[in-house]
Protein backbone atom coordinates (compact mmCIF):
# COMPACT_ATOMS: atom_id res chain seq x y z
CA UNK A 1 0.00 0.00 0.00
CA UNK A 2 1.08 3.42 -0.68
CA UNK A 3 -0.20 5.40 2.31
CA UNK A 4 0.61 9.09 0.60
CA UNK A 5 -1.08 11.23 2.51
CA UNK A 6 -0.88 14.60 3.25
CA UNK A 7 -1.64 15.31 6.46
CA UNK A 8 -1.19 11.59 7.85
CA UNK A 9 1.97 9.49 8.54
CA UNK A 10 1.85 6.25 8.77
CA UNK A 11 4.40 3.44 9.34
CA UNK A 12 4.06 -0.34 9.45
CA UNK A 13 7.01 -2.46 11.47
CA UNK A 14 5.87 -6.13 12.14
CA UNK A 15 2.72 -5.69 10.95
CA UNK A 16 1.32 -2.91 12.97
CA UNK A 17 0.54 0.22 11.25
CA UNK A 18 1.03 3.48 13.30
CA UNK A 19 -1.08 6.14 12.13
CA UNK A 20 -0.22 9.45 12.98
CA UNK A 21 -2.50 12.50 12.00
CA UNK A 22 -0.31 15.22 10.90
CA UNK A 23 -1.31 19.05 11.20
CA UNK A 24 0.56 20.57 14.11
CA UNK A 25 1.04 21.52 16.45
CA UNK A 26 -3.38 20.42 18.05
CA UNK A 27 -4.28 18.20 14.70
CA UNK A 28 -7.04 20.29 13.98
CA UNK A 29 -9.31 18.48 11.48
CA UNK A 30 -10.72 20.09 8.72
CA UNK A 31 -12.06 18.43 5.29
CA UNK A 32 -8.76 17.06 3.94
CA UNK A 33 -8.10 15.41 7.33
CA UNK A 34 -11.94 14.03 7.01
CA UNK A 35 -10.86 12.64 3.60
CA UNK A 36 -7.35 11.15 4.25
CA UNK A 37 -8.39 9.69 6.80
CA UNK A 38 -11.50 7.60 5.60
CA UNK A 39 -8.95 6.73 2.80
CA UNK A 40 -6.30 5.65 4.98
CA UNK A 41 -9.34 3.22 6.68
CA UNK A 42 -9.80 1.50 3.60
CA UNK A 43 -6.25 0.86 2.43
CA UNK A 44 -5.36 -0.71 6.65
CA UNK A 45 -8.56 -2.79 5.70
CA UNK A 46 -7.27 -4.03 2.63
CA UNK A 47 -3.45 -4.61 3.84
CA UNK A 48 -2.77 -8.25 4.56
CA UNK A 49 0.55 -7.00 5.57
CA UNK A 50 -1.04 -5.03 8.49
CA UNK A 51 -2.55 -6.87 11.02
CA UNK A 52 -3.20 -4.85 13.96
CA UNK A 53 -3.59 -0.27 14.39
CA UNK A 54 -2.08 2.28 16.36
CA UNK A 55 -3.72 5.62 16.11
CA UNK A 56 -2.03 8.92 17.68
CA UNK A 57 -1.52 12.54 16.71
CA UNK A 58 1.94 11.93 18.31
CA UNK A 59 4.19 13.38 21.32
CA UNK A 60 1.87 16.12 21.84
CA UNK A 61 -1.59 16.02 20.91
CA UNK A 62 -3.79 13.69 19.93
CA UNK A 63 -6.36 15.89 18.30
CA UNK A 64 -8.25 19.12 19.40
CA UNK A 65 -11.21 18.97 17.34
CA UNK A 66 -12.63 19.98 14.38
CA UNK A 67 -10.66 23.54 12.64
CA UNK A 68 -12.71 26.13 13.76
CA UNK A 69 -11.62 28.73 11.54
CA UNK A 70 -12.89 26.55 8.48
CA UNK A 71 -16.33 25.62 10.14
CA UNK A 72 -17.48 29.14 11.08
CA UNK A 73 -18.71 30.52 8.12
CA UNK A 74 -20.01 27.90 7.28
CA UNK A 75 -24.34 27.49 6.48
CA UNK A 76 -26.15 24.94 7.85
CA UNK A 77 -26.01 23.44 4.16
CA UNK A 78 -22.29 23.14 3.99
CA UNK A 79 -22.49 22.27 7.69
CA UNK A 80 -23.97 19.16 7.04
CA UNK A 81 -22.08 17.93 4.14
CA UNK A 82 -18.88 18.47 6.22
CA UNK A 83 -20.58 16.75 9.13
CA UNK A 84 -21.56 13.73 6.79
CA UNK A 85 -17.71 13.68 5.17
CA UNK A 86 -16.37 13.51 8.97
CA UNK A 87 -18.99 10.71 9.93
CA UNK A 88 -18.62 8.48 6.71
CA UNK A 89 -14.50 8.93 7.58
CA UNK A 90 -15.00 7.47 11.55
CA UNK A 91 -17.44 4.82 10.45
CA UNK A 92 -14.41 3.69 8.10
CA UNK A 93 -12.09 3.87 10.93
CA UNK A 94 -14.55 1.79 13.44
CA UNK A 95 -14.84 -0.57 11.15
CA UNK A 96 -11.15 -1.51 10.70
CA UNK A 97 -11.21 -5.20 10.92
CA UNK A 98 -8.06 -5.56 12.97
CA UNK A 99 -7.47 -4.26 16.61
CA UNK A 100 -7.36 -0.70 16.86
CA UNK A 101 -5.48 1.16 19.68
CA UNK A 102 -6.26 4.95 19.82
CA UNK A 103 -2.97 6.10 21.86
CA UNK A 104 -3.61 9.57 23.38
CA UNK A 105 -0.92 12.35 24.34
CA UNK A 106 -2.22 15.61 25.48
CA UNK A 107 -5.67 16.93 23.81
CA UNK A 108 -8.23 14.57 22.42
CA UNK A 109 -11.32 17.06 22.24
CA UNK A 110 -14.61 17.43 20.31
CA UNK A 111 -13.79 15.00 16.68
CA UNK A 112 -10.46 13.86 18.71
CA UNK A 113 -12.33 12.47 21.23
CA UNK A 114 -15.05 11.39 18.99
CA UNK A 115 -12.26 9.29 16.43
CA UNK A 116 -10.61 8.02 19.66
CA UNK A 117 -13.62 6.34 20.65
CA UNK A 118 -13.98 4.65 17.30
CA UNK A 119 -10.35 2.71 18.13
CA UNK A 120 -11.47 -0.88 20.16
CA UNK A 121 -9.50 0.32 22.70
CA UNK A 122 -7.74 4.16 23.97
CA UNK A 123 -4.82 4.56 26.10
CA UNK A 124 -3.92 7.58 27.67
CA UNK A 125 -0.75 9.23 28.95
CA UNK A 126 -1.45 10.30 32.68
CA UNK A 127 -1.62 13.94 31.57
CA UNK A 128 -4.05 13.23 28.93
CA UNK A 129 -7.30 15.80 28.67
CA UNK A 130 -10.08 14.32 27.04
CA UNK A 131 -13.61 16.21 26.13
CA UNK A 132 -16.47 16.89 23.90
CA UNK A 133 -16.37 20.92 24.54
CA UNK A 134 -18.79 21.80 21.59
CA UNK A 135 -21.48 22.82 23.92
CA UNK A 136 -18.99 26.03 24.90
CA UNK A 137 -19.59 26.72 21.40
CA UNK A 138 -23.34 26.81 21.02
CA UNK A 139 -23.17 23.35 19.18
CA UNK A 140 -23.28 19.40 19.93
CA UNK A 141 -21.17 16.87 18.80
CA UNK A 142 -21.38 15.64 15.09
CA UNK A 143 -19.04 12.96 14.51
CA UNK A 144 -20.34 10.60 16.64
CA UNK A 145 -19.75 11.59 19.88
CA UNK A 146 -23.62 11.76 20.84
CA UNK A 147 -24.13 8.10 19.27
CA UNK A 148 -21.17 6.01 20.21
CA UNK A 149 -19.94 8.00 23.71
CA UNK A 150 -23.55 6.71 25.23
CA UNK A 151 -23.09 2.98 23.55
CA UNK A 152 -19.02 3.22 25.43
CA UNK A 153 -19.86 4.28 28.87
CA UNK A 154 -23.75 5.00 29.19
CA UNK A 155 -26.04 7.59 28.41
CA UNK A 156 -25.57 9.67 31.84
CA UNK A 157 -21.96 9.57 31.64
CA UNK A 158 -21.63 10.65 28.03
CA UNK A 159 -24.64 13.30 28.73
CA UNK A 160 -22.09 14.59 31.48
CA UNK A 161 -19.21 14.68 29.31
CA UNK A 162 -21.53 16.39 26.46
CA UNK A 163 -23.53 18.86 28.81
CA UNK A 164 -20.72 20.03 30.90
CA UNK A 165 -18.62 20.56 28.32
CA UNK A 166 -15.40 20.12 29.87
CA UNK A 167 -11.99 18.55 29.78
CA UNK A 168 -11.38 14.81 31.58
CA UNK A 169 -8.13 13.66 33.13
CA UNK A 170 -7.29 10.66 31.77
CA UNK A 171 -7.29 9.00 35.41
CA UNK A 172 -11.41 10.47 35.36
CA UNK A 173 -11.75 8.60 31.69
CA UNK A 174 -10.16 5.37 33.18
CA UNK A 175 -12.99 5.16 36.30
CA UNK A 176 -15.53 5.97 33.50
CA UNK A 177 -14.32 3.52 31.13
CA UNK A 178 -13.95 5.54 28.44
CA UNK A 179 -9.66 4.59 28.62
CA UNK A 180 -8.75 1.57 28.82
CA UNK A 181 -5.17 1.89 30.44
CA UNK A 182 -3.55 5.04 31.67
CA UNK A 183 -0.28 5.63 30.99
CA UNK A 184 2.51 7.09 33.21
CA UNK A 185 3.79 10.41 32.15
CA UNK A 186 7.34 9.04 32.38
CA UNK A 187 6.63 6.58 29.38
CA UNK A 188 5.40 6.41 26.13
CA UNK A 189 2.01 5.87 25.63
CA UNK A 190 2.38 5.37 21.49
CA UNK A 191 5.32 2.76 22.56
CA UNK A 192 2.93 1.15 25.51
CA UNK A 193 0.31 1.16 22.41
CA UNK A 194 2.46 -0.10 20.13
CA UNK A 195 3.49 -3.47 22.08
CA UNK A 196 0.05 -4.44 22.74
CA UNK A 197 -0.74 -4.01 19.13
CA UNK A 198 2.29 -6.02 18.24
CA UNK A 199 0.38 -8.99 20.36
CA UNK A 200 -2.70 -8.69 18.77
CA UNK A 201 -0.76 -8.85 15.32
CA UNK A 202 0.32 -12.18 15.91
CA UNK A 203 -3.25 -13.65 16.92
CA UNK A 204 -5.64 -15.19 14.63
CA UNK A 205 -6.49 -12.60 11.72
CA UNK A 206 -9.64 -13.73 10.49
CA UNK A 207 -11.30 -14.42 14.22
CA UNK A 208 -10.10 -11.11 15.46
CA UNK A 209 -12.00 -9.58 12.42
CA UNK A 210 -15.20 -11.58 12.99
CA UNK A 211 -14.98 -11.12 16.63
CA UNK A 212 -14.67 -7.88 16.17
CA UNK A 213 -17.54 -7.45 13.68
CA UNK A 214 -19.91 -9.15 15.95
CA UNK A 215 -19.68 -7.06 19.31
CA UNK A 216 -20.09 -3.86 16.72
CA UNK A 217 -22.52 -5.07 14.95
CA UNK A 218 -24.31 -6.78 17.85
CA UNK A 219 -24.35 -3.25 19.71
CA UNK A 220 -26.54 -1.95 16.97
CA UNK A 221 -29.54 -4.61 16.40
CA UNK A 222 -31.43 -7.17 18.98
CA UNK A 223 -29.64 -10.10 20.79
CA UNK A 224 -31.49 -12.50 18.28
CA UNK A 225 -30.09 -10.63 14.89
CA UNK A 226 -26.44 -10.50 17.33
CA UNK A 227 -26.80 -14.19 17.82
CA UNK A 228 -27.10 -14.84 13.82
CA UNK A 229 -24.08 -12.48 13.04
CA UNK A 230 -22.32 -14.67 15.87
CA UNK A 231 -22.67 -17.70 14.18
CA UNK A 232 -21.84 -16.73 10.70
CA UNK A 233 -18.51 -15.15 12.40
CA UNK A 234 -17.56 -18.33 13.79
CA UNK A 235 -18.54 -20.67 10.34
CA UNK A 236 -16.05 -18.41 8.74
CA UNK A 237 -13.49 -19.14 11.45
CA UNK A 238 -13.59 -22.42 10.18
CA UNK A 239 -12.68 -21.84 6.85
CA UNK A 240 -9.83 -20.19 7.84
CA UNK A 241 -5.99 -21.78 7.98
CA UNK A 242 -5.76 -19.89 11.57
CA UNK A 243 -8.40 -22.08 13.04
CA UNK A 244 -6.57 -25.69 11.70
CA UNK A 245 -3.44 -24.54 13.29
CA UNK A 246 -5.28 -23.40 16.43
CA UNK A 247 -7.16 -26.85 16.74
CA UNK A 248 -3.87 -28.54 15.98
CA UNK A 249 -1.93 -26.94 18.58
CA UNK A 250 -4.19 -27.10 21.44
CA UNK A 251 -4.41 -31.06 20.69
CA UNK A 252 -0.59 -31.32 20.25
CA UNK A 253 0.63 -28.55 22.49
CA UNK A 254 -1.74 -27.14 25.00
CA UNK A 255 -3.53 -23.84 24.63
CA UNK A 256 -1.63 -20.76 23.66
CA UNK A 257 0.83 -22.04 21.71
CA UNK A 258 0.00 -21.68 18.24
CA UNK A 259 1.68 -19.84 15.66
CA UNK A 260 -0.78 -18.00 13.22
CA UNK A 261 -0.48 -17.17 9.86
CA UNK A 262 -3.33 -14.41 9.56
CA UNK A 263 -4.74 -16.36 7.10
Amino acid sequence: MAYDYELILVNVRDSVATVTLNRPPLNPLNGRLFMEIALCAEELNLDDNVRAVVLTGGDKHFAAGADIKELESFTAVEVAKFIRTAQASFTKVENIPKPVIAAINGFALGGGCELAICADFRYASEEAQIGQPEILLGIIPGAGGTQRLPRLIGPAWAKEMIYSGRFYSAKECFDMGLVQKVVDKDKSVIGVAQKVAARYAKGAAVALAEAKLAVNRGMDCGKEEGLIIEAQGIALCFASEDQKIGMRTFLEKGPGKAEFTGR
